[in-house]
């Protein structure tokens, strides 16, 4: 059964350089491609030839010593960062491939979160040994220091397919600490270090598919060095994990936004498909290909997949199916479970979406989200509205554009990680649509949340409809969203009403009073509500839910929330009072610099609106020699508030798509009562 085995990497670490070498070894393709050629197999498209970097996370087949893997190179740069986030919901395995001179950076740093989240079984490469300044003992150390200890380096010289066969001490002490079993004997001497090694294989295998113990080789991608040891290993290690299996039930793990599936007694031919999107492409045609894995069971053209996308329910047609590889696309009548796939189709099905299983349709929750917000501007005469069209599109394959369209001033907005990013999308449209574009200065994502605990209702009654909901919102954890739970009792509000009332909250984002930003870290409990036997009707409680929510917010304090970017900066010993004063000057806070004898390490957090162009100051006066990686740390208060909601100027009793008064209905005819007066008058109170 095929496994899906994702690279990742810090931009620059040589990651698609090991793919094509990868790839190559194995007979997969005829010849290793190269970036600096701009003929890496992986790496197809012009811009990324251009760039010398990957920007799309494409896919190829790779097969070794009878195991059938999907390789997907992911974007190594954090401005695609949200690419790589969206393709690495369906690994099996994960390759992250660290400079041996370099060392650990922000964005290794990054996906080990990811990954860790998701338990999902890591193999560690350190690439460039055969550099200038290469050491790969110090790659170990900021390993354990900043990733985590439980690495084994498996570097030493083996013979093929002798991995895992051969242990040394410091090995197997690695391994007891994570195995009772294993430390027992371990004590008590009671093992032999050259007899037992089926023994320690099959305890070794088990705690990395557990995601507690990881593999570590090195070598030289471009070389050539190193890649059969780490195919070997790849190949002692893999087997088909949990979710792979032909009859299957699915069960959604609140905690870490995945689906698990659990193998059940039913024959291969009748289990039901299960499958996660994780992709979506348009072609030249503009035919819309929705790429998927499979969980559990089979697909067939022309079987049919129903969603739903809010209230709308979608029952389509499996058009076409086809198997991806690299460039070439071969068509297929069937797939099976631990299959990377792509089919047409499905009009309107997102990414992370899980479907083919009876329970929940449930989205999935991405971590990673830009900072900053663009507008659009055409350059070649085209009227915005059909410029929005495409950008429809390229929401689709990228949802954390979160593009947006402007009716009165036929304005498009997207959210974007980076310039880098801009860069690519002005070239994207240019080449896909014919379309000349350019952006304004990107401008800072703004957030807001509450100080508070209070309680929101809203009533909604014109004649002829009823809807009056209660609602209790207080402060989540940082960085938590919005999260939503109900505390309404089936007598005072039929749960059919109640499940309609959670939908509204969470369908769509919610506008702050202080700027109209996006509502975050707040908890929403749906306390008590009203309806009416004959005159609630469809959307009464979405209006009286949103002038709930909104009623709330006016009598709560709120705060203004602004990104903030972890920065690791490190430069030569006499620049470090000048980084961390301008740190400072930035309202950012560092922690105690890491020194060695020549060079200051320095990390911290910086608003993101102070930081924008730091890189080229930094670059200016340390004439290049000073190295700065950044990723985004989260949202906390602002730090200039009273500045930004001057300059925005956003008017909360102007705002179309909300209001905070309440609608109620006396002799026959609605009236608008402002929110300062409408508890007095709630039916449920």
């Amino acid at each position: 059964m095929k496994q899906t085995v994702g690279l990742f990497a810090h931009v620059d670490a040589g990651k698609t350089t090991f793919a094509e070498q990868l790839l190559y070894i194995s007979s997969s393709i005829g010849q290793a491609g190269r970036v600096d050629h701009q003929n890496a197999f992986m790496d197809r498209h012009v811009i990324e030839k251009e760039r010398g970097i990957t920007v799309f996370a494409d896919q190829a087949l790779l097969c070794w010593k009878g195991k059938t893997y999907d390789l997907i190179d992911t974007p190594g740069h954090v401005d695609f960062s949200s690419e790589m986030e969206r393709a690495l919901s369906v690994m099996d395995y994960a390759v992250v491939l660290i400079s041996a001179v370099e060392g650990v950076e922000a964005h290794t740093e990054t996906v080990w979160e990811l990954l860790s989240k998701r338990h999902i079984p890591t193999l560690f490469f350190i690439n460039k040994v055969d550099r200038e300044g290469a050491d790969i003992n110090k790659v170990l150390r900021g390993i354990q220091r900043q990733l985590t200890t439980r690495i084994s380096d498996f570097s030493h010289p083996l013979t093929a397919g002798s991995f895992l066969e051969t242990w040394t001490e410091e090995q197997l002490a690695l391994l007891a600490e994570q195995d009772d079993e294993m430390m027992e004997k371990y004590i008590e001497g009671n093992y032999d270090l050259h007899k037992d090694t089926a023994y320690f294989r099959q305890r070794w295998i088990a705690k990395f598919q557990a995601g507690q113990l990881f593999p570590c080789l090195s070598g030289s991608a471009l070389a050539g060095t190193g890649v059969e040891m780490f195919l070997n290993m790849l190949n002692a290690v893999t087997q088909s994990r949990p979710e792979q299996v032909h009859g299957a039930s699915a069960m959604y793990n609140q905690y870490d936004q995945s689906y698990q599936i659990e193998a059940d007694h039913e024959p291969a031919t009748t289990a039901p498909f299960v499958g996660k999107v994780y992709k979506i492409r348009y072609d030249k045609q503009g035919v819309r290909y929705t790429y998927m894995k499979g969980l559990a069971g089979s697909l067939k053209v022309r079987d049919t997949i129903s969603y739903h996308i809010g209230a709308e329910s979608f029952h389509e047609k499996i058009t076409k199916i086809v198997l991806v590889h690299g460039e070439e696309h071969r068509s297929v009548q069937s797939v099976e479970a631990g299959e990377l796939f792509a089919v047409c189709g499905l009009t309107a099905l997102p990414a992370g979406t899980i479907v083919g299983c009876e329970c929940e349709q449930k989205n999935a929750v991405f971590e990673i989200e830009p900072a900053l917000r663009a507008r659009v501007i055409i350059l070649s005469g085209e009227h915005s509205r059909m410029v929005w069209t495409y950008f429809c599109r390229l929401n689709d394959e990228d949802p954390a554009l979160q593009a947006s369209w402007y009716e009165k001033t036929g304005e498009i907005h997207i959210a974007v990680m980076g310039l880098i990013q801009l860069e690519v999308l002005i070239r994207v449209v240019l080449e896909r649509f014919g379309v000349a574009i350019a952006f304004d200065h990107p401008e800072i994502i703004y957030k807001e949340t509450i100080a508070s605990s209070v309680f929101g209702y809203g009533h909604f009654e014109p004649l002829g409809h009823y809807a009056e909901v209660h609602l209790k919102l207080e402060p989540g954890e940082v960085g938590s969203g919005i999260v939503v739970k109900n505390d309404c009792h089936p007598d005072d509000l039929a749960v059919g009403y109640q499940n309609l009332v959670l939908q509204h909250v969470q369908e769509r984002e919610h506008h702050g009073l202080l700027t109209g930003s996006a509502l975050t870290d707040v908890v929403i409990t749906l306390i008590n509500g009203r309806a009416h036997v004959k005159h609630t009707s469809g959307g009464d409680f979405r209006e009286a839910t949103y002038r709930a929510l909104r009623q709330g917010l006016e009598k709560v304090e709120s705060i203004l929330l602004e990104p903030y970017y972890h920065v690791k900066i490190k430069a030569e010993l006499d620049r470090a009072g000048k980084i961390m004063q301008d740190i400072s000057q930035a309202h950012g806070k560092f922690d105690p610099p890491d020194l060695t004898d020549t060079h200051v390490i320095i990390t911290g957090i910086v608003p993101v609106s102070a930081w924008l162009d730091y890189g080229v100051k930094l670059a200016s006066y340390t004439q290049g020699r000073a190295t700065m990686s950044l990723k985004l740390a989260g949202y906390f208060p602002c730090h200039e508030q009273d500045e930004v909601i001057k300059r925005i100027a956003y008017r909360k009793d102007a705002d179309p798509e909300y209001t905070s008064s309440s609608i109620f209905c006396a002799k026959g005819q609605g009236y608008s009562v402002p929110w300062e007066e409408a508890e007095e008058l709630m039916h449920g109170l």
